[in-house]
């Protein structure tokens, strides 16, 4: 298995507990959740199901009655409620003579809490009747649904209140791991191409596992994305179709936040979306945050009611850049694509996205990474197309120190100007004049091959290569 280190050696730790565990497991969609459970208990489960996606209550006890007769010895009735069928969980479960943990895992469960279908009031009866009082039982819950896993199960304030004793985050994988990646399944390319190739489907391992080794980057790109009946693309709406109900406004929420790369308020979000400002929106708002697909973030000393939300899923930035419009229906379109001011921006963009999901290599790199810090954004109260008094990463230290983080995408090695020099040094003005920090504001200069030594580089404090990013 490629990476996952960490969720290996907490899911060892639970397989060694000497009690039982109710395990929930939660992440993106395609971040390979099922993959690390399947592949680290070796498929050996004393059961083992997976919920049907928008299908009613009668079909899903169907499919676990089914599922039930696969994994024991006996035959199971059909059952007409969950509470049936739960108990039908348990006698089968009694039945085992195996030693050792017993392990439950329940894949999709979100799709199979239908509408007043009482599932979750007979998963609270599984686990507190029976399963929690044995020693022997570890029950995984998983979905890609992940504000139905922590709204209906990690924060449940019902009968299933506390009762998750882990829970596990499956984030998408690093560059490193991207690599890896590609290097097991034979695929030739080079750093700065699995960099691009992140920039577009960023660290989800489906999407990188999909890619041919006979072709290079920007030929799998169009393989997959342009291709006519390619693999991904009709991969947009059925992602979001398969999370959430009425998705529409979902999708319509992501696209205003396309639109502007840097962030909005809630109000702004409103006004663009036409979506009522109450409680629904702050229910889709979580939904998606909790998906992964934007990012809720305070300036640097802001309040939370001062939010911004941030689009920061790749392949939705990718797919409204460059697909939706379905004008680019050139199965060539990513391979004989000439660079123009729309790709310099998406481009820029994506690349300060991965810098920011590559923080702890940044911190590693300068050397603070036992150092306690927190990162933010930050913008400034003049004119907000004032391109001198934006920051996209500031790491403020303990030490009494804040980085101050350009990030700069470029083909060759990125050289200081005196124009750019002067809006580097004017920009650090502006923040210590406005936030009146008397910290030490060190620029960090943050490129793909480096920064060329010329008279102006002395100006910056710290430096941090394409090639940092990549270390785990």
């Amino acid at each position: 298995m490629i990476g996952r280190k960490e969720e290996q050696e907490e899911l060892q730790q639970i397989l060694e507990s000497k009690q039982s565990e109710f395990v929930a497991v939660f992440g993106r969609r395609r971040v390979g959740k099922t993959f690390l459970i399947k592949e680290f208990f070796n498929n050996k489960f004393a059961f083992y199901h997976t919920g049907i996606a928008n299908q009613e209550m009668t079909m899903q006890l169907n499919s676990f009655n089914k599922s039930l007769n696969n994994y024991s010895n006996i035959s199971f009735p059909n059952s007409k409620t969950w509470f049936d069928a739960f108990e039908s969980l348990v006698a089968l479960i009694k039945n085992k003579r195996t030693k050792g943990k017993k392990v439950i895992f329940i894949d999709e469960m979100p799709w199979m809490d239908t509408h007043k279908s009482g599932f979750l009031s007979a998963l609270e009866w599984f686990w507190n009747s029976y399963a929690s009082a044995q020693k022997d039982i570890i029950l995984i819950v998983c979905g890609s649904a992940s504000s139905w896993i922590m709204n209906k199960i990690i924060r449940n304030h019902g009968g299933l209140h506390n009762r998750v004793t882990q829970q596990i985050y499956l984030k998408p994988f690093n560059l490193a791991e991207c690599e890896q990646l590609f290097e097991e399944n034979g695929v030739s390319l080079s750093r700065h191409q699995i960099l691009e190739s992140y920039m577009i489907f960023g660290g989800i391992p489906y999407y990188l596992s999909l890619f041919q080794k006979r072709f290079g980057l920007t030929q799998n790109v169009d393989y997959l994305c342009f291709k006519d009946k390619g693999k991904l693309t009709d991969e947009f709406e059925n992602l979001y179709a398969s999370l959430f109900k009425n998705y529409d406004k979902h999708i319509a929420i992501v696209r205003a936040l396309s639109s502007k790369l840097k962030g909005l308020s809630r109000e702004d979000i409103v006004e663009i979306t036409k979506i009522s400002n109450g409680g629904g929106l702050s229910r889709i708002l979580e939904e998606l945050e909790l998906s992964g697909f934007i990012r809720r973030y305070n300036s640097f000393e802001k309040k939370e009611k001062n939010a911004l939300f941030q689009l920061v899923d790749f392949f939705s930035l990718f797919y409204f850049n460059f697909m939706a419009d379905k004008r680019n229906n050139d199965e060539h379109f990513w391979t004989n694509f000439i660079e123009n001011a729309k790709h310099r921006a998406w481009s820029g963009y994506s690349f300060e996205l991965v810098c920011l999901s590559h923080l702890q290599q940044i911190k590693q790199k300068l050397s603070i990474a036992g150092v306690l810090s927190r990162t933010s954004a930050w913008r400034s109260n003049g004119s907000e197309n004032d391109t001198q008094t934006q920051i996209d990463l500031l790491i403020e230290r303990n030490d009494n120190v804040i980085n101050l983080c350009e990030m700069k995408y470029y083909s060759g090695v990125f050289e200081i100007d005196k124009e750019y020099d002067l809006a580097l040094q004017n920009k650090r003005a502006i923040f210590r004049s406005e936030t009146n920090t008397n910290k030490a504001i060190h620029i960090t200069l943050i490129t793909t091959y480096g920064v060329k030594h010329n008279k102006y580089w002395g100006n910056i404090q710290s430096e941090v290569y394409m090639e940092d990013l990549f270390k785990f």
